[in-house]
This record gives C-alpha cells, sequence and structure tokens, in this order.
C-alpha cells in the first residue's frame, strides 16, 4: 500500500511538472510577437563601409551595426553564380533557390510557399513596405507565383487579388489601373478598384497614411506613386510621399494590434536603381534611409520582436578609393580628391568609356554618344566597363539580427538560411 501511494505522488508530481513546462512554453514564454525582415542591395561591405563615412566620418557608427549577430551570405542563383531580383528575393521569401527571373516557383513550375504565405496560415498579420513598385520582383516573390517576374501586369493582379497581406505600402500604382486611367494595364482591370470593392483602405499620400487609424479589420494599401518612390534627399519638405521610415513605422503601428503577432517584410528598393544608374551620393543615402528605417523598427517593434537585415545581391561593383581623410564626410568624399585620385569608381554601367568588344556585357552601342551629364559623371566616378544599367556582382552579402533566433547568424551561410530563421520564429 506504501509504495503503491509513493509510485501515485510521483505519479502526479511527473503530471504536475508537465503541466507546469506546457504553460510556461505556451502562455509565459511565447513565440516571438513581431517579425521584421528588411532587404537592400546596399547590404556588401564596401557600399555599407562608404555609407558610414558618408554620413559621419572614420569614426561614425550606424544603426545596423549595433545589432549583435552578424553572417556573410551565399547567394548564387540556381543557374547563375550572380542571382537577379527574382532569384535571390525567392531565396529570401521560399527558402529555396532558383532559376533567373522564376518567382517563388521551382523549376517544375511547382509553387513554392513563402514566408509571408506561412505566417498568414498560422493567424500572424502580414505586412509588405517598399520603395520601388509593388509588383516589382523583389516584394513580389513573397505574395506571387510566376516563372516570368517581369510579367507585372500579372504580379500586381495576384497582390490585389490572391496576397495574404493585411497591409503594403510602396509605388507602382500605374500597374494596378488601365492605361485610360494612365496606367500600364492593357486588359482594361481597375485593380485598385476592385481592392477598394473588398473594403481594401486605399491611401494615396503621407498625411492620409498618418491618419489612417491602427485599429482595423480589413487591409490597407498605400500607393504614393505610379512608379518607384522618390529618392531619400529628393523628397521635399511638407511633400505627400512618405519615407521609407515613415511607412515602416506606420506598417508596425498597424500590424502590432493584431493579438497573434505579426510578420514585416521592407524592401529598400531605390539603393538597386541608384547603383544600377551609377549614382553614388544616391547609393550611399538610399543605404542610410535603410539604416534609418532599421532604427525605427527597433524602437516601434519593442523587445519581443526578431529583426533581421539581408542583403540580395551587389550591383555595379561600387567602391569608394583614395585615401579621405578620417573626419571626412558628406560631399568631401565624393568627386575627385585632394590627392587627384577618383573616390568612388564603379566596375559596370552607364559611366563607363565607349565600349571596345564589350557587346557580351550587354554595351551600349559604340556610336550612341553619351549625354553630357553622363560624360560628367563619368570623370568623377568612372566605370571599368559601359553598360546600360549596372550589372550585379558576384559577391557573398551581408545579413544582420537581433531577436530571438538571430543568434543563427553566425559565419558563411546560404542565403536560403534567412528563411529558415523566420520560420522557426512563427
Amino acid at each position: 500500500m506504501k509504495l503503491r501511494n509513493q509510485l501515485l505522488a510521483i505519479f502526479c508530481l511527473l503530471v504536475f511538472a508537465a503541466f507546469g513546462f506546457l504553460y510556461v512554453r505556451t502562455w509565459v514564454a511565447p513565440k516571438t510577437f513581431g517579425i521584421i525582415l528588411f532587404m537592400s542591395d546596399g547590404m556588401v561591405a564596401r557600399e555599407f563601409a562608404a555609407a558610414r563615412l558618408y554620413e559621419g566620418g572614420a569614426d561614425h557608427r550606424l544603426a545596423i551595426e549595433d545589432f549583435p549577430h552578424l553572417a556573410l551570405l551565399r547567394n548564387a542563383a540556381r543557374d547563375f553564380a550572380a542571382p537577379d531580383d527574382a532569384a535571390a528575393a525567392t531565396a529570401l521569401a521560399t527558402g529555396t533557390r532558383v532559376g533567373h527571373h522564376r518567382l517563388a516557383m521551382d523549376g517544375d513550375g511547382r509553387r513554392l510557399a513563402s514566408i509571408l504565405e506561412l505566417a498568414h496560415d498560422q493567424g500572424r498579420a502580414t505586412g509588405l513596405v517598399t520603395t520601388g513598385s509593388l509588383s516589382a520582383p523583389t516584394p513580389g516573390a513573397f505574395y506571387a507565383h510566376a516563372g516570368d517576374a517581369r510579367d507585372s501586369a500579372e504580379i500586381a493582379r495576384q497582390l490585389a487579388v490572391e496576397a495574404p497581406l493585411d497591409v503594403f505600402l510602396g509605388g507602382g500604382a500605374g500597374d494596378f489601373v488601365p492605361v485610360a486611367k494612365n496606367g500600364r494595364r492593357k486588359d482594361g482591370r481597375d485593380l485598385l478598384g476592385e481592392l477598394q470593392a473588398k473594403r481594401c483602405e486605399i491611401v494615396r499620400s503621407k498625411a492620409e497614411l498618418e491618419s489612417a487609424t491602427a485599429y482595423r479589420t480589413g487591409q490597407i494599401a498605400g500607393f504614393f506613386s505610379n512608379d518607384q518612390l522618390a529618392y531619400t534627399n529628393q523628397i521635399e519638405s511638407g511633400t505627400q510621399q512618405p519615407s521609407l521610415a515613415d511607412m515602416v513605422r506606420r506598417a508596425i503601428q498597424f500590424l502590432q494590434v493584431h493579438g497573434k503577432g505579426y510578420v514585416l517584410v521592407v524592401d529598400a528598393a531605390l539603393a538597386t536603381t541608384a547603383a544600377q544608374d551609377n549614382e553614388g551620393e544616391l547609393a550611399l543615402t538610399e543605404t542610410l534611409a535603410l539604416d534609418h528605417a532599421v532604427a525605427t523598427a527597433v524602437k516601434y517593434a519593442g523587445e519581443r520582436s526578431l529583426i533581421l537585415v539581408a542583403g540580395k545581391h551587389g550591383t555595379g561593383g561600387f567602391s569608394m578609393n583614395g585615401y579621405p581623410l578620417a573626419e571626412d564626410h558628406g560631399v568631401a568624399l565624393l568627386g575627385v580628391n585632394a590627392a587627384g585620385q577618383p573616390t568612388i569608381t564603379w566596375a559596370t554601367g552607364p559611366n563607363g568609356p565607349p565600349p571596345s568588344g564589350a557587346a557580351a556585357l550587354g554595351a551600349a552601342p559604340a556610336q550612341t554618344p553619351p549625354s553630357p551629364v553622363l560624360t560628367q559623371r563619368a570623370k568623377v566616378e568612372p566605370a571599368a566597363f559601359q553598360t546600360p544599367t549596372g550589372v550585379n556582382t558576384v559577391e557573398d552579402v551581408i545579413a544582420v539580427g537581433r531577436g530571438a533566433g538571430a543568434e543563427a547568424l553566425n559565419g558563411f551561410l546560404d542565403q536560403t538560411a534567412i528563411f529558415e530563421i523566420l520560420k522557426n520564429a512563427l
């Protein structure tokens, strides 16, 4: 009898301990509430270091540098060593390497579930922010599936009709409205009207974005330009276009009222455009805009959030050269320095000399004279080879993170590891 009582007591103790463990696991220590992924093409070492110098000199530090975990990401596509936007974004969004131009779809045409789709299936709120077009390949990889990422009309249709998004903010309104309404759609569909018919609130200016209530049951979409948004240093005081930091702040405020948590994806797209055009100062200011948006996310998302910042690929082969003084920053780093050295150079892009045997690189015809603006820029930001736009580079990109799960960022990883970290945090 005594032994039986002892065994019964031990059994009850084990049951109590099991319930206690489940209680702590489920309620006391819940999974990460806010999950945020930032993406940019400014996340390569040379450009990142130059942005730091540009903002404050050699002793300056950026907000991203406070993140405790860091890794270098290998980012080859399935078919090329240098990925295009679609392949790089798909690796981040789905954890699968695909070929160029494929958007969240494998080589056999099977759809690949993105982190936003998985989050939606688990009851989390989802959001997407970009300074480019909402129907561009990078944001599209997180909600659309297509064999050709250049089909922006189809990607826009999927966003309006199928995407599991609660908040989406950016540019590219032209892909959502027909030609008759000053858009680019040739099928006559007005996707913005269709969104409104589904009780999606559409905001078109910074003022409307700021005045929108955070407590809502339906979608909210921001379309602030027909194409990509304006560069950060071209947004005038009092403009009706929000900055990247503005959109990130409001997106977090919209999403964090959801009781089951949220996942937000942020695409700092304009760093790519600047690099493609060999615009060094714009590339640096857009990298700094990313840094300011990350600081905003840290402030508003809170300590229970996982925040990752990952590069997609390098573009144009940007490099800052010569020997600037340690305290030099801003315009002191632009143009030829005191030693007569070109401070900023590019590997490829429109600032190159007239091509000679470079047709394989997609160079512009030699008989086409460069514009006076490009001729002048080529003197202060020369490119080694002239191509219509800067070409993507083969180099590892940086990823940093903070919050539960970010400790997995360590050493050399594949770009697909970002998806695994995000998925484990759901």
